[in-house]
């Protein structure tokens, strides 16, 4: 038996103001901490034994993953950092409060930028001092791969090679890998194991620090998927996280 552990990072200080957050690189809350270590406790409590860990460029994920493997005592493993892991690209939308907007541009409009498979936000501009090309974690990454917006389906094109050629192939010489990243980055994996269509992956949301477990036969088989924590708490992160996006 193969498992694949996927966990969105903990609340950020923009989750908490209920900002687009995309690309930028906000901290973790107080509660985000704790999140983190609540995973990493249940994660143990259930046995896990990690291999290897994969995570993004963003800090909130990064520093996740660390609260993750201290709790676990597994900060040895060796962990694999890449900007493919990344958030959506929210475009012009990073920093905007989402009730706000929605109060401007209607519930439905905020959901396409927010969800929509194939729409993206306004890009930023070439100049504007958010655009990740100013930035030296991406100096190594071709200009013409750095997103100024995107939409899901650009954010899975992304992701995918990254899942392909690298983390699923280390499940034939490990047996349990963790993925510490994003709502979206996580929402284009789950749609490729579960084979959810382009309308359906709107209606996935992911709450902060659950543990996603995917387990799979010795042949790469996905043969269940479920989340570690209780049912009913669970739901309930689930539809505040739906709710985010709609005006007050």
């Amino acid at each position: 038996m193969k498992k694949i552990v996927l966990l969105r990072h903990g609340e950020s200080a923009w989750n908490k103001e209920n900002r687009f957050t995309g690309w930028t690189d906000v901290d973790l809350t107080e509660k985000g901490i704790a999140e983190a270590c609540k995973a990493g406790e249940l994660l143990k409590e259930n046995g896990f034994n990690f291999d290897k860990a994969y995570t993004s460029y963003l800090k909130r994920a990064v520093k996740t993953l660390n609260c993750v493997l201290d709790w676990m005592d597994q900060d040895w493993i060796p962990v694999e950092k890449s900007w493919r892991l990344n958030e959506k690209h929210y475009g012009d939308l990073q920093g905007l409060n989402k009730s706000e907007t929605a109060a401007k541009y209607g519930d439905e409009q905020v959901l396409i930028w927010r969800r929509s498979y194939d729409i993206a936000p306004n890009a930023l501009s070439e100049d504007d001092p958010r655009n990740p090309r100013f930035e030296n974690r991406y100096q190594e990454v071709p200009d013409a791969e750095l997103p100024r917006t995107e939409s899901l389906k650009d954010t899975i094109e992304r992701i995918m090679p990254y899942w392909k050629c690298i983390i699923f192939p280390n499940l034939k010489t490990a047996d349990e890998i963790l993925v510490v990243a994003h709502g979206n980055s996580l929402r284009g994996i789950i749609k490729h194991l579960k084979h959810i269509s382009d309308e359906e992956i709107v209606k996935l949301n992911l709450p902060t620090a659950v543990p996603y477990v995917f387990e799979f036969s010795d042949e790469l088989n996905l043969e269940k998927d479920y989340f570690l924590g209780d049912p009913e708490e669970i739901r309930k992160l689930m539809e505040a996280v739906a709710n985010q996006g709609k005006k007050k």
